[in-house]
Order: C-alpha cells, then structure tokens, then sequence
C-alpha cells in the first residue's frame, strides 16, 4: 500500500508492506505513479475529479460530507475547484472564474494547490488510486482522540501515537526523508492506512458522483 502527500517542492510517498515501510520523494504526479505502480492500493491527499460548477456552488458532495464529518476540524477541507478555474494564472483571475461558473471565489489556499491537483489530471489513473483525506483517516483510526493542530507538538503527537495503533513508528520513522515537513510525512501515512482499507474491502467512501471526465469524485476514508 501507499500513501501520497503534496509537500514543499513535489510529493512524498510511503510505501508499507508487511515489516517494511520505505519514503521517497517525487517532482510531479506522474513520477508517483511510477514510483508506487507496484502498489495494490495508493491513497493521495489532493482532488481527483471536478466538478463543472453550477446552481449549488459547484461543491463536490464528498467536500460537504467530509466537512461535516470533521466537525470542528472542517476548515482542512478545501473545496475542489472546478477543471478550468485551474488554467487562471493569478488568484484573482481565478476568482473570477470560479464566480461565473459557481457563483463564489476560491480561497487562496485552495488557488495555491491548483498546480498540484492539474498535476493529477493531467495522468491516466491507475485502478486502485483513489483520494483521500488525512485528517478524515486520522480520526476513524482513532475516534477516541480530540485531536489538536497538525503542527504543533501535541498534535504531532497526537498523530503519531493514532499510527501506532497500525503500524510500528520506529519502523515508519526511522529513516524519514529530508525535506518534507513532519505534518507532511504523518499525512502521507495516515493515507497509506486508508489506501490498505480500500484494498481489503473495509473502506468508507463519501460520495461518489462522476465528473465530466468520468472521473469519480469521492473521498475514501
């Protein structure tokens, strides 16, 4: 199984199998997909399919359950922007588009991960690539925890000892990349566990609809 995270510069990919884990880092989507093409299953924290816009906002009903099932932690979800608000060049630019097709702008966070999910449609998806979002993985991997920010040391923590729970941490952490930010790698894992879910048949899945591509828009958990 794998797990894919967008980090400074490119993508970090955790690799676990049984007794192993092993950390790379990738420049584009499609050097991820080579890297993990041996993988049963590869969870990948960043938007799949788009929506086309449209009377109710052009929101993906996977966004609207996933925030409403993180509660207080919702602000993690960045709503998919529709395909061509991602060839606007400047934040403004893509407010503009977003506007006419949704009838609301994107945040600039969201306008910021624009490159990285072109990225990921721009690449033929393999069966068994599906999106998932970590802090969604983090709390069915462990629904007791009230969990903190990812980056402070309580949540780092926090995170960690959830991944315990599945996989040990001085195999997972042992021989991490440089590079990448701590909140980065733990991402990455906590997909790689819901990557496992979906091979095996246990997963959760939020929504569920096709977009113009036939590309489905669901997050897995």
């Amino acid at each position: 199984m794998a797990g894919v995270d967008g980090a400074r510069g490119g993508w970090v990919i955790v690799v676990v199998r049984p007794g192993e884990v092993r950390w790379r880092t990738a420049d584009t989507a499609a050097d991820v997909l080579a890297a993990t093409a041996g993988c049963a299953a590869v969870g990948v924290d960043i938007p799949l399919g788009l929506p086309t816009g449209g009377p109710e906002g052009g929101r993906r009903e996977c966004d609207v359950l996933a925030a409403r099932a993180l509660g207080p932690a919702r602000s993690s979800v960045f709503p998919a922007p529709p395909r061509p608000v991602l060839a606007a060049p400047t934040h403004p630019e893509a407010c503009a588009v977003a506007r006419a097709l949704t009838g609301r702008a994107v945040s600039l966070q969201t306008f910021h991960i624009g490159p990285k999910i072109a990225e990921w449609d721009a690449v033929d998806l393999p069966d068994g690539v599906v999106e998932a979002h970590p802090e969604l993985s983090f709390r069915r991997l462990a629904p007791d925890v009230a969990f903190t920010g990812k980056r402070s040391p309580r949540g780092a923590g926090q995170r960690i000892a959830a991944l315990a729970r599945w996989v040990d941490p001085a195999l997972a952490l042992a021989d991490l990349p440089t590079g990448p930010g701590l909140d980065d790698l733990l991402d990455a894992l906590a997909v790689a566990w819901t990557a496992q879910r979906w091979a095996t048949g246990r997963a959760e899945v939020l929504g569920g609809e096709v977009d113009e591509r036939g590309r489905p828009m669901r997050v897995v958990v």
